[in-house]
């Protein structure tokens, strides 16, 4: 195989991989229902980490929003909204990790 195509296939490998990261961190904040003038979107937070106003998902959330809603928006309602669980697969370890998700309805201007 010449250089040109190793280039190429590390590259594919490379494009894969870095997808495949960005589809695994995309679950921190998510717009969740969508019209085109509203939506609803969650982002995940840590209550020991500042809660959902100190979560940096927050910030991300609120660019969703601003890109959603370029004239602005108005944020109708938000509180905590039913996150995810998880058990442990190993032998000896009790309990479930959970993680908690603040959510936020909105409407743009």
């Amino acid at each position: 195989m010449d250089l040109c195509c190793r280039n190429k296939a590390l590259n594919a490998v490379l494009v894969g991989a870095l997808l495949g990261v960005m589809a695994g961190c995309s679950d921190a904040v998510t717009l969740v229902k969508e019209t085109p003038t509203s939506g609803v979107i969650s982002y995940l937070f840590k209550e020991e980490r500042g809660g959902p106003m100190g979560s940096p998902h927050r910030k991300d959330a609120l660019k969703v929003m601003e890109k959603k809603c370029p004239s602005g928006y108005v944020v109708l309602k938000e509180g905590e909204v039913q996150g995810y669980g998880s058990m442990s697969s190993v032998e000896g370890q009790e309990g479930e990790a959970t993680g908690r998700r603040w959510g936020m309805q909105f409407i743009c201007k």
